[in-house]
């Protein structure tokens, strides 16, 4: 299934798509937050008949796929290739932090430019969504504790990630564009073979792949698990691939006007205009 949230901000309804038409779910579900993703849910939809549904207007407004969570965790270089082109050092064990659940919004909402911002730069991800309580996790058994997966714009503003303390938060909760689909996992065959793309004012400048991934989706959740209780609802967007402004001879960050365009196999499109605080 491919959930969404659709409709003006603060007032979203849940939606599927299907067939590619918009249904309205809000009849069984009043949102996808902490209290509803879960196996429960799974069951309900799974006896829905999509069809039958009311269809809504395509052209509205799609908000995150998810709100309210309980944590927004990341991980920081978990593809060699970024590693290497940020001149970072290869981690031996998964660099985990926050990024602030208010920065959460849609995935073709404007990304906003705080003043003091001159080295924002942007991530394309692919995110869990947890939806089954767990600690100490066992590796094999990690998929049992994902609801779905989805697309997140981990954009960071690296002036305050890197320069100011040592505190990765302040330089990742600018914006954190999740969705436009919460995709259950059935419907993801193979989590190690996806492809990410990012384009900027139409030129490439992101290219991955799932497999090329250092620490692998089953695995981190384990090694997370380690350290906290995984709720449902949490939001752990997993790294990017090389090709980030901080990578470049000449970085080339976000300004005023740039577009950004993100496409990830099975989990849908972003769309985003550069606009100033």
């Amino acid at each position: 299934m491919k959930l969404l949230r659709i409709g003006k901000q603060g007032s979203e309804k849940v939606a599927v798509l299907h067939n590619n038409k918009i249904k309205d779910l809000s009849g069984y579900l009043n949102d996808l937050n902490p209290q509803t993703l879960n196996k429960q849910t799974l069951k309900i939809l799974k006896e829905i008949n999509f069809s039958e549904l009311r269809e809504l207007d395509p052209n509205q407004r799609i908000g995150s796929c998810i709100s309210n969570p309980v944590d927004f965790l990341a991980i920081g270089l978990n593809y060699k290739a970024h590693v290497e082109g940020s001149k970072s050092k290869l981690p031996s064990e998964p660099i985990l932090f926050n990024k602030s659940a208010g920065c959460i919004q849609g995935p073709n909402d404007n990304i906003v430019k705080p003043q003091l911002a001159n080295k924002m730069d942007y991530e394309c991800e692919v995110a869990m969504i947890i939806g089954n309580k767990g600690k100490n996790i066992k590796e094999e058994h990690a998929q049992d504790y994902v609801f779905g997966y989805c697309i997140v714009n981990d954009i960071s503003e690296r002036t305050w990630q890197k320069e100011r303390g040592g505190q990765w938060i302040k330089g990742k909760s600018i914006a954190g564009p999740c969705g436009p689909w919460l995709v259950t996992k059935d419907e993801l065959k193979n989590l190690n073979n996806i492809n990410l793309i990012l384009d900027l004012n139409g030129q490439r400048r992101q290219t991955g792949n799932t497999e090329k991934m250092i620490f692998n989706f089953d695995f981190l959740i384990s090694y997370i698990s380690q350290f906290m209780t995984l709720y449902p609802g949490t939001i752990i967007t997993t790294g990017t691939p090389a090709g980030t402004a901080m990578e470049m001879k000449k970085p080339e960050f976000l300004k005023k006007g740039d577009k950004l365009h993100i496409k990830v196999d099975g989990l849908g499109e972003q769309t985003h205009e550069i606009i100033e605080e």
